[in-house]
């Protein structure tokens, strides 16, 4: 069977196209390789956070494998053996606060200034971002997948005048964003193509699964009992999805949109809205509908109420007001990282040949500067998470003497199988990946 098989039915003017997960039947008998022999694919991606974090609750004690988290990276251990943290590197492009970060991390090189507003600057990728390098790449190397990339978003954004830097993650090039999803039914359609239905169907309350039902039953007959148990998993989990997002294919008129988890008396549901967004993504990799993906949990100078910490205002503004150690600070950080835990547990939940997606990817999970309170660019935060395939070591930590921050992005380029010869520009130009994090 092909490695990329779907099923595709129509019905009502509503058309649904179902990829398959990875099966026993488009592996080698080991599940080393599929059928045909060609590799199992590896993807890059990049997980975001806004603000930064707190320092003396974010370096770990100890290098390489025996390293142990401090209280922010906790959250983590339950995917320790996926997550090397790199500490000591540094943002060699510019210092100016959130800009320089974010764009010296995301492309390398410093940011294109279009503008100023109010005391600050307004500005745009200058590149672009190395979500979209790897792309390139992947492309170069002739991987054609249904998308060439995926973008999702976690944390609604608040607005902004200080440009695209601010607003977006992804990037082609100055003010050429890539936008990032937020409403998980919006992505859950553009996955599976779900639409309305003609009325006179809207009684049969049909999902994406009944239109190709015919399809699923004939396949579930040509494989073998574990692969009907795989795919009987992978349909359930779709349909679940289907339900949480309370999303009606036949609808005759256009209701409220389902599925975008309204704030509840002002409050985001973050941990709802990621757990979907994280289930829909893992979904889309193991069907290889992409290799390159970026989740934005909250932009740069992050708007996020992170009210589960007991945080009374965004997560910027918290930073700049809590005296002291600035404890919410330090627990909204904990927070954060909880739900990149699990966005990342639900990658390794899924199989796929003799490991699972997680295994088989390659993450730069980051923010864009140090510590919120002080706009810091060294000892900038920096998590590789994921094995690329069986390249990369992981639950190793690597520390640097302020190494260029570009060599994480290096790093998680060639981590994910793109031999990339360099990454950034003047001051944040490099020319190789961190060599002990690699087998």
């Amino acid at each position: 069977m092909k490695r990329r098989t779907f099923l595709r039915g129509a019905l009502g003017g509503a058309v649904a196209s179902i990829a398959l997960p990875p099966l026993e039947a488009m592996f080698n008998t080991n599940g080393t390789a599929h059928a045909d022999g060609t590799p199992i694919p590896t993807r890059m991606g990049v997980w975001f956070w806004g603000n930064g974090i707190r320092r003396s609750q974010w370096m770990p004690s100890g290098e390489g494998f025996g390293w142990q988290p401090a209280s922010e990276m906790a959250p983590l251990q339950r995917v320790r053996d996926y997550v090397s943290p790199v500490t000591g590197l540094e943002i060699k492009t510019a210092s100016h606060p959130h800009h320089s970060g974010m764009t010296g991390i995301m492309t390398g090189a410093r940011y294109a200034q279009v503008g100023t507003t109010r005391d600050t600057i307004v500005t745009t990728f200058a590149r672009q971002s190395v979500d979209q390098v790897a792309a390139d790449m992947f492309a170069a190397q002739g991987v054609r997948t249904p998308y060439r990339s995926l973008e999702v978003g976690i944390a609604d954004f608040r607005g902004t005048d200080e440009g695209t830097t601010f607003q977006h993650l992804s990037h082609n090039g100055p003010n050429a964003p890539n936008p990032s999803e937020y409403a998980p039914a919006r992505f859950f359609d553009r996955l599976f193509g779900a639409g309305p239905l003609e009325p006179q169907l809207a009684a049969s309350r049909r999902s994406v699964l009944d239109l190709v039902n015919g399809q699923i039953r004939r396949l579930q007959s040509r494989v073998g009992a574990n692969d009907r148990r795989r795919l009987d998993q992978h349909f359930e989990s779709i349909r679940a999805i289907e339900q949480r997002l309370g999303s009606d294919a036949t609808a005759c008129r256009v209701p409220p949109r389902p599925g975008e988890f309204p704030a509840i008396d002002g409050r985001e549901q973050l941990t709802e809205k990621n757990t979907a967004m994280s289930q829909l993504m893992a979904l889309a990799l193991a069907c290889d509908l992409t290799r390159s993906f970026s989740v934005m949990f909250s932009s740069a100078g992050s708007g996020v109420v992170v009210w589960p910490a007991g945080a009374p205002n965004s997560m910027h503004q918290m930073c700049h007001d809590e005296a002291g150690d600035q404890p919410i600070v330090h627990q909204s950080v904990v927070f954060i990282m909880e739900r990149l835990g699990d966005f990342l547990q639900t990658l390794r939940d899924q199989s796929e040949g003799d490991a699972n997606v997680l295994h088989n990817c390659s993450i730069l999970c980051t923010t864009e500067l140090s510590e919120g309170n002080r706009h810091s660019n060294d000892e900038f935060p920096v998590l590789i998470a994921g094995k690329g395939g069986g390249r990369l070591k992981g639950g190793f930590h690597f520390r640097s003497d302020r190494g260029n921050a570009s060599y994480a992005a290096m790093t998680a380029l060639h981590g994910a199988g793109l031999a990339a010869p360099e990454f950034g520009a003047a001051e944040g130009l490099v020319r190789e990946p961190i060599g002990a994090l690699f087998v």
